[in-house]
């Protein structure tokens, strides 16, 4: 009751409660003086802001290195630096015969639209005295379904002119061991100058042209040409009279002497692969045409047509024409002038 009875104008330190030291030091009246005491105006300024402690920097002496009298090491290129060139090298190669393909592909396009076309077989070099005869080109003539096709006829081609020189050979050896094989090396020399040539012209050319040009005469023409080669090699391959060495005239040279039989064996088989092959192209080769719907008909219409196209063959008719045409005014003239008219 006496505190509520005592002066309110009394100071109030003396009953302040957080006057007591205690509760001063709980506060924070015992840190020390800081920035938030400094005033910078006051004169008598007794407080100072705390210093940071300095830390002195660490004596460190530089490194010195020491000479050294002992010879550096040898170089030695490691793995990471060796680069192997060589197959970039053929890489490179490779691209640059592929491009220079590709830029004879194009000049062939181009002379093939203005129709100028260079034959390029047989491959002969510049400096003999005959050029090329024909031009072959697989990939720019020939459909791409069928190239596959018209390039086995052209190796059964190869193979058959190679059967013809061991046929030669096969013929030799025969004559030597037996005089009776005179007949047969000499066909086997005209065999030889005159079916390699014939073959690639009366039966190659026809079916290369026919499936550049799908054309149904040269169709004709190959079937026809073409079977009898396959019956040619037949009695080839059988050997029953003189006009080739065959299995008969090998099985009766083996016996007497053995080297020349072999070869002549050798020959046979030949013969019969070759027999073979070219019967089972021609098969082949007919169901191709079976199957883009030709007929003999259509031959017909192309041979005409081509005769008629034919330079030659119009300036003959022409010609005639004028013959005619010219004896027919004459004899009109002859009887105007006897008086018949």
């Amino acid at each position: 009751m006496s505190d509520y009875d005592s002066n309110p104008f009394a100071d109030p330190e003396a009953i302040n409660p957080f006057s007591d030291p205690s509760v001063q030091q709980a506060r924070g009246g015992g840190r020390q003086a800081g920035l938030d005491d400094f005033n910078p105006f006051a004169e008598d300024n007794q407080t100072r802001p705390a210093a940071r402690p300095t830390i002195p920097p660490p004596q460190s002496s530089p490194a010195i290195m020491q000479p050294s009298n002992d010879a550096p090491p040898p170089y030695s290129q490691s793995s990471a630096q060796r680069v192997d060139t060589s197959e970039l090298e053929r890489r490179q190669q490779e691209l640059e015969k592929k491009a220079e393909e590709l830029a004879r592909k194009e000049q062939e396009m181009k002379n093939m639209q203005f129709g100028e076309r260079q034959n390029n077989w047989p491959p002969l070099p510049k400096w003999f005295p005959v050029g090329p005869c024909f031009y072959q080109d697989f990939s720019v003539d020939i459909p791409l379904a069928f190239q596959r096709t018209v390039k086995m006829i052209y190796y059964i081609w190869m193979f058959y002119s190679f059967t013809l020189f061991l046929n030669f050979l096969g013929s030799l050896a025969y004559f030597i061991v037996d005089k009776d094989g005179g007949a047969t090396f000499g066909l086997s020399i005209l065999w030889l100058v005159l079916f390699t040539p014939c073959s690639f012209v009366c039966w190659y050319r026809p079916v290369y042209k026919a499936f550049r040009s799908d054309s149904s005469f040269n169709f004709f023409v190959f079937f026809f040409i073409f079977f009898f080669q396959f019956c040619v090699c037949v009695l080839m391959c059988l050997g029953i009279t003189d006009f080739s060495v065959g299995w008969i005239n090998a099985f009766k040279t083996v016996g007497a002497h053995v080297a020349a039989g072999i070869v002549m064996l050798v020959v046979a088989l030949f013969l019969t692969l070759c027999a073979v092959a070219s019967i089972v192209m021609l098969i082949k080769v007919h169901r191709i045409y079976r199957s883009t719907g030709a007929s003999f008909a259509k031959a017909q219409q192309e041979f005409a047509t081509g005769v008629m196209k034919n330079e030659a063959v119009q300036q003959g008719v022409a010609n005639a024409a004028s013959s005619a045409a010219q004896g027919a005014v004459r004899g009109a003239a002859s009887q105007y002038g006897t008086g018949k008219y």
